[in-house]
């Protein structure tokens, strides 16, 4: 059996209330080892502890997403860093830029984005970005904050092959999901360039379902889609996809001591 880990779901969702065990147990007895979950804002930590608190399998992560970046961020910004300095985490995140509906707000996700990397290597943890329509403002943002003891990972990546190698470059590995699967996704142009080592596998469920399941609700359980694909596309075996991208995701939520 080959071993898989999503390192981005939102599992603990409403969508998953009413099977949400099965989901999961279907996901072990398919080789899951983890599920990392991505924060959202405080709307989502106690609905995201509680499922980790009973699921073993699926791991925290805590910060404010872009999308809920508003003029009193910093009100939001307090519960995180309150979090942080409670308990451990696997990352800060998912934070980033969002421009896809609104740019009012870009001066204050950047600053965010600026407090959260702060947070993130002072605790030894690595960030999960989030980027939709802002490739060169989240890019100029890592460029600045990058050092010895930045790392992460570029979420649900999207881009071209340009923006990958840029990414690469910066030492961010690239979270490859359903996307990949899709016929005029663009990553069939982008993967069969960039080496498995810089790549994790991820579903952000429950968005972005993979062919043949698009437009439906995204699960855990369809990482072998998206591993399918990116066997096809890089030319490696099934068996390599899993084993590198599986060593890439616990070297990437490895804790520096």
């Amino acid at each position: 059996m080959n071993h898989w880990i999503d390192s981005h779901a939102h599992i603990y969702d409403k969508a998953f209330d009413k099977d949400r065990s099965e989901v999961i147990n279907k996901c072990r007895d398919e080789g899951m080892l983890q599920i990392y979950m991505p924060n959202v804002d405080h709307t989502s930590i106690d609905r995201m502890l509680e499922t980790e608190a009973r699921y073993p399998e699926c791991v925290a992560t805590m910060g404010l997403h872009p999308c809920s970046v508003n003029k009193d961020f910093e009100k939001e910004l307090y519960k995180v860093e309150e979090w942080l300095d409670k308990r451990p985490f696997a990352a800060v995140g998912e934070i980033g830029i969002d421009l896809y509906w609104d740019k009012t707000f870009l001066p204050q996700q950047e600053e965010a984005f600026r407090i959260q990397t702060r947070w993130a290597k002072e605790k030894g943890i690595p960030v999960i970005i989030h980027c939709r329509e802002a490739f060169a403002e989240t890019l100029a943002l890592v460029e600045e904050l990058r050092d010895e003891n930045f790392r992460g990972v570029f979420h649900c990546f999207t881009g071209t092959l340009e923006e990958a190698e840029k990414a690469v470059d910066l030492g961010l590995f690239l979270g490859i999901g359903g996307v990949a699967t899709f016929k005029n996704g663009g990553l069939d142009k982008v993967l069969p360039h960039i080496d498995l080592k810089n790549l994790v596998l991820e579903t952000d469920s429950p968005y972005l379902a993979p062919v043949p399941h698009r437009g439906k609700r995204n699960s855990p359980s369809y990482i072998p889609l998206v591993a399918q694909r990116l066997a096809e596309l890089s030319g490696k075996s099934l068996e390599e996809v899993y084993t590198i991208t599986t060593a890439n995701t616990q070297n990437l939520f490895s804790a520096n001591d």
